[in-house]
């Protein structure tokens, strides 16, 4: 039921390639609260999205600047994500595939509603949520891309082996310690600011241990595929750039914490420290930040690309594995 037709798949990249930068402009966004910029959801100060003049838009202030382009760049997501499904049903018979696109657009337009509603009711919770969503139609995208590639409609199943299920089980649960990352990474990054001391300290607690965790996770995965699974192609590879995704991560963490609460206060016996000041909404603690919630975004993408492709090119005993053997019949 597989096609030849590489139009899905391209559909796919380029659509992937275009929700990443909409998810970092939407992280400036919340760093420098610039959702509140423009007070409409769906015009720009009385403009169509489209046909506001691109003078003002470039040279304006930098908040309009970053909440008008970030507007345009879901625009041009959900635009993309309609050529990926009408190029899906003309292209792929597989009925999965054709529902897995539909979701895909689904999802962004839940998450435009959302992107609106937070610009309307000005709400805390709203805008974290919207940024856990995020995430999952990118990472979404990446399934669309992985399923929809030249390695998954040429690969039948090119390793059977008897540590499928451990590999299997790996990746599912660091794509799952990834979004829920995410999750704690977005609670902690919207603490009200009349929140206790508590609540703040008990989140940053579990997203330090999620992170831990996370990346333990992450290593056991990339041994595991380089101990058994080495000579798969299209493991090797993801592997080893997620445990450098999870140790990059996990210094911009370090560098996020100094850069908006300065250096820990053991630290204060040395002059660079001691004579720190934070800086709020500066420019590089805008792209730290930034980069610490995109590099999340990445993880995440990363392993979802890992554990559905695990599902196709890996396979045990079939009573051993059992629901991947039905995952597999889908293919």
């Amino acid at each position: 039921q597989q096609t030849d037709s590489p139009t899905p798949h391209r559909s796919a990249v380029l659509q992937t390639s275009a929700t990443f930068p909409l998810i970092w402009v939407g992280v400036l966004v919340t760093t420098y609260d610039s959702e509140i910029a423009l007070p409409e959801s769906t015009y720009t100060f009385g403009y169509n999205l489209l046909a506001y003049p691109w003078q003002t838009w470039l040279f304006g202030p930098w908040d309009l600047f970053i909440e008008h382009g970030h507007r345009r760049l879901g625009v041009l997501a959900g635009l993309l994500t309609i050529a990926l499904v009408v190029s899906v049903w003309m292209s792929d018979r597989r009925p999965w595939v054709r529902g897995l696109s539909v979701f895909t657009l689904l999802l962004v337009i839940g998450q435009g509603l959302l992107g609106g509603a937070r610009v309307l009711m000005d709400a805390r919770q709203l805008a974290m949520i919207h940024g856990c969503t995020g995430p999952v139609f990118f990472a979404v995208c990446v399934a669309m891309a992985v399923v929809t590639s030249r390695l998954w409609r040429q690969s039948e199943v090119v390793d059977p082996n008897a540590q499928a299920s451990r590999l299997h089980r790996l990746a599912a649960i660091t794509a799952l310690l990834s979004y829920g990352q995410l999750v704690l990474g977005a609670t902690l990054r919207h603490v009200p600011v009349m929140a206790s001391h508590g609540v703040f300290r008990a989140s940053v607690l579990f997203h330090i241990v999620f992170a831990v965790v996370l990346l333990i996770h992450g290593v056991l995965l990339a041994t595991n595929i380089l101990r058994h699974h080495r000579g798969v192609r299209g493991l090797y590879g993801p592997s080893m750039l997620l445990v450098a995704l999870l140790g990059f991560q996990m210094m911009l963490g370090a560098a996020t914490w100094v850069v908006k609460y300065g250096w820990p206060y053991w630290m204060a016996e040395f002059q660079f420290a001691a004579v720190y000041t934070v800086q709020a909404k500066s420019m590089s603690q805008a792209l730290i930040v930034t980069s610490h919630v995109a590099t999340g975004s990445l993880i995440l993408a990363m392993s979802v690309l890992l554990a559905v492709r695990s599902v196709r090119l890996v396979r045990g005993n079939v009573a051993a594995v059992g629901s991947t053997a039905v995952l597999l019949e889908f293919a």
